[in-house]
């Protein structure tokens, strides 16, 4: 059992990624049942009734028409098969030209896959596998060049709202030549918040969804809210394909509808994983707070705990072997370039005992425990990683800053997002 250290907090049983993680996933777990709960709640009495009214249409049908129930189920079958492959009853656009292509191999690249038409022939699959295995990580990779350009975008557009707000308020203002450097000194740690840039995306991509909306109610002869369900849909790349825009064989100005159709959905997809991801780090936010609260429960945290972190504190065994002070900071024991980071705690890997004792029993005086000689190890191999990656990359980089709100390093969105927003600076 964890016992309570340092005026009250009481340290979790695994590393803060590692609960990070796992109560990330408990909570997408309660998610989805409450998501399930809720959907079967709405959604099953409609599918009772549907299911009710088709058998007393097809009994009535039966009746009516004097054909065997055998053979209208047989059907009903190739019916199926024939709309996997693209037939319909009503006249629509055909699928596999090069126009139906080109619009099948979008909905393929960036993973909405609607499923209105699926390769029949065991080439086309076979080909689909390796196309969609490059196509889907180019798009990714473009998705989050987006990213980074969209962030920076609104970095320098609310610095410059930010400068300009300062200027009219009078702050840092001093006669002569000083004021240009105590302007450039008063907004050089400033960064966007994630809350601004969260709404900015948000509106950006209300304003997308209902232009598109208005869109398709007047070609698609849908609801206005039909039209911006299948926005989300089409937007959020969940694709369930139950409504399809451009399907019809012709719209007046075909042409024209199907060009702002593509361009719709393009800004759509590029805004809602832009905010998807912003919303991701307001979520991360969230966890870091309930991990702290979990740590020091009823009181503020009085031990020298980070913001929206936990830090321990690090106490070494008398006969540990340590490494330098020039070497290695207090606490815990970060290696951090932009392409490599190592950690390792200080409690669980350098020895958790106080003065030899309550981590465990000393071997002699001239012997160190396994867990001192482990640590060691580590850090002589968080060195040895830190130099390979600096020849790797022609030099050393410039910042070595250790992480205090775990956002640092990370890969795709949270790298790319690093230390370009004020929630996730390194100098929070």
């Amino acid at each position: 059992m964890a016992r309570k250290r340092d005026g009250g907090c009481c340290p979790l049983p695994l590393n803060e990624d590692n609960a990070r993680f796992c109560l990330l996933a408990g909570l997408i777990l309660l998610y989805l049942l409450c998501g399930a709960a809720v959907f079967s709640a709405l959604e099953r009495p409609s599918e009772l009734r549907a299911r009710l009214l088709w058998d007393q249409q097809l009994a009535n049908f039966t009746l009516s028409h004097r054909v065997s129930l055998g053979a209208l189920h047989a059907l009903l079958r190739q019916y199926e098969e024939a709309n996997g492959a693209g037939i319909r009853v009503d006249a629509l656009r055909p699928r596999w030209d090069f126009s139906g292509a080109f619009y099948f191999v979008g909905t393929v690249v960036s993973t909405i896959g609607f499923g209105m038409n699926t390769p029949a022939t065991i080439p086309g699959k076979i080909f689909l596998i390796f196309y969609g295995l490059i196509g889907c990580a180019a798009t990714i990779l473009f998705f989050n060049l987006f990213l980074e350009r969209i962030i920076t975008m609104l970095a320098y557009i609310m610095r410059w709202c930010h400068e300009r707000r300062m200027r009219r308020s009078g702050l840092g203002a001093v006669s002569g030549a000083e004021e240009p450097r105590s302007e450039e000194d008063s907004l050089e740690g400033w960064k966007p918040s994630v809350y601004y840039v969260m709404l900015i995306l948000g509106v950006a991509s209300v304003l997308i969804a209902c232009s598109a909306s208005s869109l398709y109610c007047s070609m698609e002869d849908w609801s206005y809210m039909d039209s911006l369900y299948f926005c989300f849909v089409a937007f959020s790349t969940i694709g369930f394909g139950d409504l399809v825009s451009s399907q019809r064989e012709h719209y007046e100005a075909q042409e024209a509808y199907r060009l702002g159709n593509c361009l719709f959905i393009l800004m759509g997809v590029c805004c809602i994983y832009s905010l998807f991801n912003v919303i991701s780090i307001i979520i991360k936010q969230t966890l870091n707070w309930i991990l702290a609260r979990l740590a020091c429960p009823g009181r503020r945290c009085p031990c020298s705990c980070p913001k929206r972190g936990l830090r321990r504190r690090q106490r070494f065994k008398r006969n540990a072997v340590q490494p330098t002070p020039s070497q290695v900071p207090t606490g815990r024991h970060r290696y951090t370039d932009a392409s490599v980071e190592t950690v390792c705690d200080s409690e669980t890997d350098a020895g958790a005992g106080v003065d030899g004792v309550a981590g465990g029993r000393r071997l002699s005086g001239e012997m160190i425990s396994v867990n001192d000689f482990t640590a060691s190890n580590k850090v002589s191999l968080a060195l040895l990683q830190k130099q390979l990656c600096e020849t790797a990359q022609q030099g050393p980089r410039q910042s070595h800053v250790p992480r205090h709100n775990g956002f640092s390093g990370g890969v795709g969105a949270f790298a790319i997002m690093n230390n370009r927003l004020q929630e996730t600076s390194v100098d929070r």
